[in-house]
């Protein structure tokens, strides 16, 4: 397993930018499959991002393309999520998460999720 920890949360101002991080505890972290996904109040949780073991590819929910960046660097066992030009849609409690296999959108097929950074936006 794989324990993971979120962090770059906060209160941001509509248009602002923000990047959220995510580090995992293990060594292997180049073997995992990365996603982000976000609950915003009375919602449900929703994907926002995917990224390949390598980088080589990567997902994006239609409502964050174009304003949102997903990028890893295995060396430091982190996973990044760069957000431009926030909107108050926007604002959610932000989850990393990790699985094996191939990529994917599907949240339940990740298996291993952190606590989660909350992001507001405010109008």
């Amino acid at each position: 397993q794989v324990q993971l920890m979120e962090s770059g949360g906060g209160l941001v101002q509509t248009g602002d930018s923000q990047r959220l991080s995510c580090i995992g505890s293990e060594g292997t972290f180049s073997s995992y499959v990365m996603g982000w996904f976000r609950q915003a109040p009375g919602k449900e949780r929703e994907f926002v991002a995917a990224i390949s073991k390598s980088a080589d590819t990567t997902y994006y929910a239609d409502s964050v393309k174009g304003r949102c960046t997903i990028s890893r660097d295995n060396a430091k066992n982190t996973v990044y999520l760069q957000m431009n030009n926030l909107k108050p849609e926007d604002t959610a409690v932000y989850y990393c998460a990790a699985k094996r296999g191939l990529i994917t959108r599907g949240q339940a097929l990740y298996n291993y999720w952190g606590q989660g950074t909350q992001v507001t936006v405010s109008s």
